[in-house]
């Protein structure tokens, strides 16, 4: 597992591939207390960052659109 400061620098599948890791680490695994919360906030913070990444993509994809056909750029 990645350290918190190292969230910003993964890709979204690594990060998508790090938050599947902690789900399956606490269904399959018994913790102690602070050990599930270490990994729920990593795994808040991961779901976070996975969902800014997404919707910058959505961001990006609708100005290249926009971008590709001028006509809707009158529409709205």
């Amino acid at each position: 597992m990645t350290t918190e400061n190292d969230i910003e620098n993964l890709s979204y599948e690594q990060a998508f591939a790090e938050l599947e890791q902690i789900l399956t680490r606490m269904e399959q695994e018994t913790l102690d207390l602070e050990q599930s919360l270490a990994l729920f906030e990593r795994g808040q913070k991961l779901t976070q960052y996975c969902t800014d990444l997404l919707e910058k993509a959505q961001l990006r994809m609708q100005q290249v659109q926009i971008k590709s056909d001028p006509a809707e750029d009158t529409d709205q």
